[in-house]
């Protein structure tokens, strides 16, 4: 969609600039994680305002705002908003300053991205750095925030999964970690609300795990942040069926489908089959012991998917089913009885690597804790499975999940400073705002980032948030494997206090 720039804000920006106090000079504003409804996740990932920055700030302003003939721009502008509010209801001359200023005359400061931010603590802060532009700082909001929240959410997600990966791995597993990043692997794309939310969604996914199946996030990581696919693993995946081609083998001849792509298809190499395009368990019982000998006698992998029905039932079993039945064992059970294994340093059963199981239908952290725990609690270890991350997990969410917020903290009017902030009596606290001038800084005992309001200039220059946008040009430019190598540490971090 072609849009101005400068119209992607909520319709009542369009008159903040004339309701400030007179003489108003500067706006200084921040946006701030205020609440985790996200059970197990009290720090978010930062993510994502390298994107914003290079995408919005810069290319879209430059190409559909400052490099247009002005007159063209204040038309379209005055057009749009003559048939929003009436026509002469606000005066331009403010749009067409900026046009001749030629740049968004603004400072962002920010955490390094992949960092680990608690709850009420700002991950970057915004101002003017031009007297006259104190409107563009609070303008920018809509626009910040509806791009922004996501790919912080989504970052923080998968890290919730590599967490939990990651423990279990530890408890059953031992010191081998290769198979992590491909145990989350990212099903979403179809499911989210739109090509940019899937992409934005998906590469924060890609912080934390290699395997997707949205493959424009790879893109958007070597477009934005510097990685190279020819250099590094930025994601990956394998060849896998979908039930349209099993239902065109017909059912009355399924089996021949599997032997034809394990056989002939895909002699070799991973291939992963959906399984449950009628009957799972017969695919289990029935099948795979007919194909145990062609499947390990391949220099590969065959990966069965279910993708109907209870995940953590299918996977570890149903105590409800009857007794001994496949159903009661469960799919790894079963795999195990007929391809045997080894036996992990800790002691737990690994399927032989031939044969492997793989489920993405309405994965959630909740069921991925269950599986897991399950498998331990039978013998196995978490290295048997494989989970699909979807839209299940990655699009019921909004930005209240972590209650992201801008608001303005500070400001100056007739070169006075005023410490501003709100706190809604009718409110339960959640939307009370710091005040002032903002210094990040990390606290000396835990180590973690905390925020000090109410701060000098000089405080606030010595903190965590340093320069990244200013005046119409990027000052830091972040790298995949600079976020990626934060997020390892962060996952150090919780091993460490894990082990103890």
């Amino acid at each position: 969609m072609k849009v101005l720039p400068i119209l992607l804000k909520d319709g009542y920006k369009v008159g903040h600039k004339f309701q400030y106090p007179e003489n108003t000079t500067l706006v200084y504003s921040n946006l701030t994680p205020r609440k985790s409804r996200s059970l197990g996740a009290d720090e978010v990932v930062f993510f994502g305002l390298q994107y914003f920055i290079k995408e919005y700030l810069i290319r879209q302003f430059d190409e559909h705002f400052f490099k247009r003939p002005k007159a063209e721009v204040l038309k379209e502008y005055a057009r749009r908003l003559d048939a929003y509010l009436g026509k002469d209801s606000i005066t331009y001359q403010h749009i067409s300053e900026l046009h001749d200023l030629g740049y968004l005359p603004l400072e962002i400061k920010a955490l390094p991205e992949g960092s680990l931010v608690p709850m009420r603590v700002p991950v970057f802060t915004i101002k003017n750095t031009l007297p006259g532009f104190f409107w563009l700082t609070n303008m920018l909001e809509t626009v910040l925030s509806a791009v922004l929240w996501k790919p912080s959410t989504s970052a923080t997600t998968a890290f919730q999964y590599l967490r939990i990966f990651t423990k279990y791995a530890e408890e059953t597993v031992g010191e081998d970690k290769s198979f992590i990043p491909w145990q989350g692997h990212d099903f979403s794309f179809r499911g989210m609300a739109g090509i940019e939310d899937a992409v934005i969604s998906g590469a924060g996914h890609l912080l934390s795990f290699t395997g997707t199946d949205t493959i424009p996030a790879i893109d958007f990581l070597e477009q934005y942040y510097n990685a190279d696919c020819d250099k590094e693993l930025i994601g990956g995946s394998v060849p896998a069926t979908e039930h349209s081609v099993m239902c065109m083998g017909t059912q009355n001849d399924e089996i021949s489908t599997f032997q034809r792509l394990i056989r002939d298809v895909y002699p070799s190499g991973i291939v992963s089959i959906v399984s449950d395009t009628w009957d799972f368990w017969q695919v289990i019982t029935e099948f795979l012991p007919k194909l145990k000998d062609m499947i390990l006698a391949r220099n590969g992998k065959v990966v069965i998917r279910p993708d109907s029905g209870d995940p953590v039932k299918i996977i570890i079993g149903d105590k409800d089913a009857p007794a001994g039945s496949p159903e009661y064992k469960g799919a790894i059970e079963c795999m195990w009885e007929i391809f045997g294994g080894t036996i992990t340093s800790k002691g737990y059963k690994l399927l032989d690597g031939h044969i492997g199981l793989i489920y993405g239908d309405s994965i959630t952290v909740e069921r991925q804790e269950a599986i897991l725990a399950g498998l331990k609690r039978k013998g196995f270890a978490s290295y048997n499975v494989v989970l699909g991350i979807g839209s299940y997990t990655y699009e019921y969410v909004t930005r209240d999940t972590f209650g992201f917020a801008m608001k303005a903290t500070y400001g100056e009017v007739s070169g006075v400073g005023r410490d501003i902030f709100k706190d809604p009596k009718t409110d339960d606290g959640t939307k009370k705002s710091a005040k002032g001038l903002m210094q990040v800084y990390r606290d000396p005992v835990t180590g973690s980032l905390a925020l000090k309001d109410q701060c000098s200039w000089e405080e606030e220059g010595k903190g965590e948030l340093k320069t990244v946008f200013k005046d119409g040009r990027l000052t830091v430019d972040w790298t995949l494997e600079q976020i990626r190598e934060k997020v390892r540490e962060h996952l150090k971090i919780y091993e460490h206090e894990n082990q103890n």
